[in-house]
């Protein structure tokens, strides 16, 4: 069953995701219900994962144990974004689109993008008829995705918490895993993928090779997109003139965990060459007094 429309399930995947995410696109055009964004984004990571793995149907460990991994991370994030929008009301990223059905549907189209594209590690290795023994590859890319998922999920809860806090209305989250990075859920994320990716290496051959592209286009997707570049726009905006919180962003990592005492005497050179402290990121920051 291996050879279901294409040998490496690209084009299954592709017609699955568009389809799945068309569903929800017409419930949220129709019915102006925009709460399940992230709950299709999600589940459908989960879809393809299992999806390629029953067709195959060859059950290597390699491919149950990163479907597996796909598995708990799209079905945590999904769950928890899902309770999360319920809970807190609309999904403000929808204020500009509810009205123009072009921008709502280039929204979906792009989510459906970023499925498929950042899946494709697991695609290609649940497709694959090789099945080399275990390696350092596997077992690090499994740490790394451990990390990763523990992070992301600890920050979630975190901020959690802290919003739903009446004494904490009105302010940014700076307590557990955000006292040392501006965005440990986002970290967490990159670093889980580039964890399935490392895992998947002992599979690819050749043009397989290509599956990078998973891991990086979510990078700087989160990095120059839709991830950090808007929060750091919507937090400056409504922060920008509180003392403390300009003292925050000097002294905390944008994305990289590290010590505020650490990273707040670092030089601006350093920041923005390894510590991806981009001059973009602060652009709606007043600029009296600012000292990166």
């Amino acid at each position: 069953m291996g050879t279901v429309i294409d040998s490496h399930f690209l084009a299954l995947t592709a017609i699955v995701t568009v389809g799945y995410q068309f569903f929800f696109f017409i419930i949220t055009a129709l019915l102006k219900f925009d709460k399940v964004t992230d709950f299709a984004g999600s589940t459908n990571f989960v879809i393809l994962a299992v999806l390629t793995l029953v067709l195959k149907g060859s059950w290597h460990f390699r491919q149950v144990v990163l479907t597996l991994l796909v598995v708990v991370w799209g079905l945590r994030l999904g769950l928890f974004l899902l309770m999360r929008i319920l809970q807190w009301g609309e999904d403000r990223r929808f204020d500009e689109m509810r009205a123009s059905l072009g921008k709502l549907a280039m929204f979906w189209a792009f989510q459906a993008v970023w499925v498929w594209t950042v899946s494709l590690p697991v695609t290609i290795v649940n497709a694959s008829d090789r099945d080399p023994s275990l390696q350092a590859e596997d077992i690090i890319g499994w740490i790394i995705w451990s990390i990763g998922i523990s992070v992301e999920a600890t920050a979630d809860q975190q901020k959690l918490t802290f919003k739903n806090s009446p004494d904490n209305r009105g302010k940014w989250c700076c307590v557990g895993l955000w006292k040392y990075s501006r965005h440990p859920n986002y970290f967490g994320e990159i670093f889980l993928w580039w964890g399935i990716f490392l895992a998947s290496t002992p599979v690819l051959n050749g043009a397989e090779w290509l599956v990078v592209l998973g891991p990086l286009f979510l990078t700087l997707l989160l990095l120059f997109v839709s991830g950090i570049p808007l929060l750091e726009e919507s937090a400056d905006k409504k922060f920008g003139d509180v003392p403390a919180y300009r003292a925050y962003k000097r002294t905390t990592s944008p994305l990289i965990p590290l010590p505020p005492v650490i990273y707040g005497n670092l030089p601006s050179w350093f920041k923005k060459a390894f510590l991806l402290e981009f001059p973009f990121y602060s652009q709606n920051l007043p600029q009296e007094g600012l000292n990166w």
